[in-house]
């Protein structure tokens, strides 16, 4: 099975004081308009924090910060395996806007689980829940 590398920016309004985070709802592809983290494909010599970087810049026209890594995850599709290395961000400048995504949400502690996530990335929810 192929295997994807990918990172995930779980970008939140402080990263030292988390209260909500950004989610959003992929607007194209077979997962069209399940909820899930920006982020997107590492590529060829990029650092995964370099690649949260570009792929934030590229779909929200937003830099961000890049802090702690919260988790590797390691997911099944059917016809994939997705490896999504998953950061801690908050927006440094800019303002989120949505280029590919189709909607987005700031969500609470207690707003986590109003949305249906994708199956890799709600396998994170419990850790961002500890953490808020």
């Amino acid at each position: 099975m192929k295997t994807i590398r990918v990172v995930a920016a779980v970008i939140c309004d402080s990263i030292e004081n988390k209260t909500k985070i950004f989610s959003t709802a992929r607007g194209y592809g077979d997962f069209k308009g399940g909820w899930e983290f920006p982020g997107g494909k590492i590529e060829e010599g990029e650092t995964p924090q370099e690649a949260v970087v570009r792929e934030i810049q590229e779909e929200l026209e937003a830099t961000v910060k890049v802090g702690d890594l919260i988790d590797t995850i390691e997911y099944d599709y059917p016809t994939f395996h997705l490896s999504m290395d998953c950061f801690w961000c908050e927006v440094e400048s800019g303002e989120l806007k949505l280029l590919e995504a189709e909607a987005a949400k700031w969500l609470t502690k207690d707003e986590l689980d109003s949305v249906e996530w994708l199956p890799a990335d709600i396998t994170l929810i419990d850790q961002i829940r500890q953490a808020m």
